[in-house]
């Protein structure tokens, strides 16, 4: 029963797209790629990582990351490199400056003003009920004598 277990954990980790001939020689600098990848989409597939996707574009990323890296960029730099190349939509979490404030800001705001709008909705709802007129108030005094209407 463990032996199954472990299996299919075993197969619902994510498969590592990055091929062995991709990878760095030196560990430290390996470990480093593999953080980086993780942080940057993937164009191709969109919501998967580059270290994670086995598109060609995504290979191609992963080399220039391994390149830059190579050359003695920093993380900093990499990451600056890659999104002026690709634009923001290259970062799996986009920053948090400009029109991606917007993004960031609107449905947090959207909500607000709509419970808001309700709120007002509600509370003139709730004013005092229009009064009956006289056939109304007639009927309702023969229900309530138990009086039958028809």
């Amino acid at each position: 029963m463990r032996g199954l277990v472990l299996a299919a954990l075993i197969a619902a980790t994510p498969a590592l797209a990055v091929e062995p001939g991709e990878q760095l020689d030196d560990p430290v600098l390996e470990a480093r790629a593999r953080e980086l990848s993780k942080g940057l989409r993937c164009l191709v597939c969109r919501n998967e990582n580059i270290d994670e996707s086995g598109a060609d574009l995504a290979a191609e990323l992963r080399i220039l990351l391994r390149e830059r890296l190579v050359a003695g960029d920093t993380d900093t730099e990499i990451i600056d490199y890659m999104v002026a190349r690709y634009g923001e939509y290259v970062l799996l979490k986009p920053t948090m400056t400009g029109v991606n404030m917007i993004l960031w800001i609107a449905p947090l705001t959207l909500f607000l003003l709509g419970g808001a709008v309700a709120g007002v909705a509600i509370t003139r709802h709730r004013g005092t009920p229009a009064a009956l007129n006289p056939e109304e108030e007639a009927r309702l005094q023969a229900l309530m004598d138990g009086d039958r209407l028809t």
